[in-house]
């Protein structure tokens, strides 16, 4: 049997071919990004401010409505939403779908900063955004407990060591600590008192605002050498406070503990949080855009054991959210799945034309295309998620009877004795755009 060139050379090139789609699939897939939902690019910007201590009505007026008035005049916001609670203030802002997100981030950052003029000025720091997802949710949440320690101690803990140290694995794109806030002293001012002694609240707010306030003390200089005065005069406790003198009546002084109570506490008493009925506070992670969050959530609990040696002892550390629980369920179903679909394709092509030559086309038609559809998802940047896996699963099923359908119709014209080249062409030409038009309309369905 003599053999000309070309006839050596198609089915070589078509395995060469075969076998780069499968590398270049196979590599795809390890890369792929893995997500509970796809991905969105939806222009949105979260902006939030906090004044510890303020009323939800003060922080309407005094905090968001500056900043409403400053983000109403950003191009392009499509919707504006504010939240106000105790001590803080949310802004969630929508852009219009052809907003460049980076150019609408600037936008906000010099609204922020043309409505710092008009904000409280005992704000504690100034109002902070960042660029969200909406289809965004927590990866993991940790949960600290202690019998030993209070809440703000354990916030403390988890915002300046545990926040810190969870940023910097790769994966992780925010770190935000609840259930509590920072330690603080508390000075509950008892109004019967001040009636008494006759001083005001205002009186009182100014001094405390004094008694930490960073001013320069100067410097002593003999014509050749300088040196700067430091003064350590910051009060940590609430029994570094108590004794001050707030003012004075008739010659005697007025301390600061004959008018309040003065309590270590923290900043927001009324905010908590609970792990199996203990106080305790959470430490929530969100991955960074495009990234495996099985990968990241694998890294995070195998940086347990550092982030537990990192803090006090009488401090335990609880996983309470793994997202990635319904995420490693859905592959491993999808997996199987997959599997038992081309493992039946086998079979029943075998079983009815009894070819092992037949048999293997469609055995390799599923796998094949498969890769090659991870590796034209990694192009597109898509991601492994709930619907992309659920398309996946449908799409096989198209593969699957497509592929058995047109072998079935070449199988017969070998029957008739047609050859093999003219068989597959027959084929394929009879009943090709049959089956075109089917996953035409079941694609479209």
């Amino acid at each position: 049997m003599n053999l000309s060139a070309p006839a050596i050379a198609r089915p070589i090139a078509t395995m060469l071919l075969t076998a780069a789609v499968a590398i270049a699939g196979g590599i795809a897939f390890m890369e792929l990004p893995v997500s509970p939902l796809p991905e969105i690019d939806s222009p949105s910007i979260s902006v939030n401010a906090s004044l510890p201590g303020a009323s939800p009505d003060v922080m309407a007026a005094a905090v968001a409505t500056p900043l409403e008035r400053q983000f109403g005049h950003i191009a392009g916001v499509s919707e504006m939403t504010s939240t106000n609670a105790t001590g803080s203030t949310r802004i969630s802002l929508q852009f219009d779908l052809n907003r460049d997100i980076n150019a609408a981030a600037r936008d906000v950052q010099a609204a922020i900063s043309a409505a710092r003029t008009y904000l409280p000025t005992n704000l504690p720091s100034n109002p902070t955004y960042r660029k969200v997802n909406p289809a965004d949710a927590p990866i993991a949440i940790l949960g600290i407990t202690s019998k030993s320690y209070d809440r703000a101690a354990m916030y403390d803990a988890a915002s300046t060591i545990l926040a810190q140290t969870l940023s910097q694995i790769p994966g992780v794109g925010q770190v935000t600590v609840g259930g509590s806030s920072l330690p603080a002293v508390r000075v509950e001012i008892n109004p019967l008192q001040l009636e008494h002694y006759g001083v005001r609240l205002s009186d009182v707010a100014t001094f405390l605002r004094n008694q930490n306030a960073h001013t320069p003390t100067g410097s002593i200089s003999d014509g050749q050498t300088t040196s700067f005065i430091k003064i350590n005069d910051q009060l940590a406790t609430a029994t570094d406070y108590r004794p001050l003198v707030v003012s004075s009546r008739n010659g005697a002084g007025i301390r600061l503990e004959d008018v309040a109570d003065v309590v270590d506490a923290n900043e927001n008493v009324r905010s908590g949080g609970y792990v199996n009925g203990a106080e305790s506070v959470s430490v929530i992670v969100f991955k960074q855009p495009g990234a495996n969050v099985i990968d990241t959530v694998d890294r995070i609990k195998a940086a347990m054991p550092a982030l537990t040696a990192a803090i006090p002892t009488a401090q335990k550390i609880t996983l309470v959210l793994d997202r990635t629980t319904t995420i490693r369920a859905s592959l491993h179903e999808v997996e199987i799945t997959l599997m038992i679909s081309i493992v039946l394709v086998i079979l029943v092509v075998f079983v009815f034309l009894r070819d092992w030559r037949a048999t293997i086309v469609p055995g390799v038609a599923v796998p094949v295309s498969l890769i090659g559809t991870f590796a034209a998802m990694y192009l597109l940047h898509y991601s492994l998620d709930n619907l992309s896996l659920m398309a996946l699963t449908i799409s096989t099923g198209f593969v699957i009877d497509d592929a058995i359908v047109v072998m079935e119709n070449i199988t017969r014209h070998l029957e008739q004795g047609m050859g093999r080249l003219a068989a597959a062409y027959a084929g394929a030409a009879e009943i090709g755009f049959t089956v075109l038009s089917i996953t035409m309309s079941l694609l479209v369905g």
